[in-house]
């Protein structure tokens, strides 16, 4: 005997850009969207009855038509509306969750300034937002997450590892002054609705690059701490920070094997950027 023990399904990243034309220069928004529902769908599992799926592409044409009509206000307004619109919608999903990744353009600069409707595409890093939505009516349970992923960061100094614990198989050198670089996926959870979705992303956001760049580091895992800290203290409305942070290890390249004269010095100025393998902190802060 087996058992569908789980089950849950979607459309997968739904690309929909929007160019906002209310004036002669024009704005832009790139989604990246992703919808899913859970419910009574195990029938079509376990015994290929259809009935009561609401096809992938109906959500895909859901997703677009929503990126007109509730489009123009914070991207988590969006989420949220399409998210509450599944669950309100569709008789057999109970749960649906809607995430959204958001990839930023800057603005060609010319001779007469920044061009009204030609931008270039900034990356990787992207904007987060995830909605789950259960239930319905007064009942209804809306948990909102915002956040960044690909946030590649790096300072030349500023950072230490030592004092750390050996056995036999380690060959790591201690340092006090060594390159700190990641590249943060950071996700922070909602207890209440901000009064300014963008804003409230901002001053996360800001708080993030802040902390990495002004706490002096003596290990990747004190830095996660320090950052969740400060994003908590930015947004009063957040209560809990969860970072994924692959330790990017640059090492200093060994010039003392070469034979050349004069000797060629490298006091922390040439290192090899080594992609992989790499360590991988992560870290939650919540408020306590």
């Amino acid at each position: 005997m087996y058992t569908l023990s789980a089950n849950q399904y979607g459309k997968g990243e739904i690309h929909l850009v929007r160019i906002y034309r209310d004036a002669p220069r024009h704005e832009i928004r790139d989604l990246t969207v992703t919808t899913t529902l859970r419910g009574d769908f195990a029938d079509a599992y376990t015994t290929g009855d259809q009935s009561k799926v609401l096809p992938t592409d109906t959500q895909k044409n859901t997703a677009f038509a929503f990126g007109k009509t509730h489009g123009d206000g914070a991207v988590e307004d969006y989420a949220l509306a399409l998210a509450r619109h599944f669950v309100d919608s569709d008789p057999y999903a109970s749960e649906a969750t809607v995430e959204v990744l958001v990839d930023g353009w800057d603005r060609v600069v010319t001779d007469g300034g920044e061009h009204d409707h030609t931008w270039v595409r900034r990356g990787p890093e992207r904007r987060v937002v995830r909605v789950d939505a259960a239930g319905t009516g007064d009942g209804q349970r809306l948990d909102v997450i915002g956040g960044v992923t690909d946030l590649v960061i790096l300072k030349s100094t500023g950072s230490e590892f030592h004092g750390f614990h050996k056995d036999a198989y380690t060959t790591l050198g201690e340092t006090d002054d060594r390159i700190l670089a990641t590249s943060i996926d950071a996700e922070w959870r909602f207890g209440a609705d901000p009064a300014d979705w963008d804003a409230a992303f901002d001053a996360a956001r800001a708080a993030l690059v802040g902390a990495f760049a002004t706490w002096h580091s003596l290990a990747l895992q004190q830095t996660l701490f320090q950052i969740g800290q400060a994003v908590l203290d930015a947004v009063p409305e957040l209560v809990e920070v969860k970072l994924t942070a692959p330790n990017k290890h640059h090492f200093l390249y060994d010039f003392s094997r070469f034979t050349v004269e004069p000797p060629i010095p490298n006091d922390n100025e040439v290192f090899h950027a080594d992609d992989r393998p790499y360590g991988l902190i992560e870290a939650t802060v919540s408020r306590s």
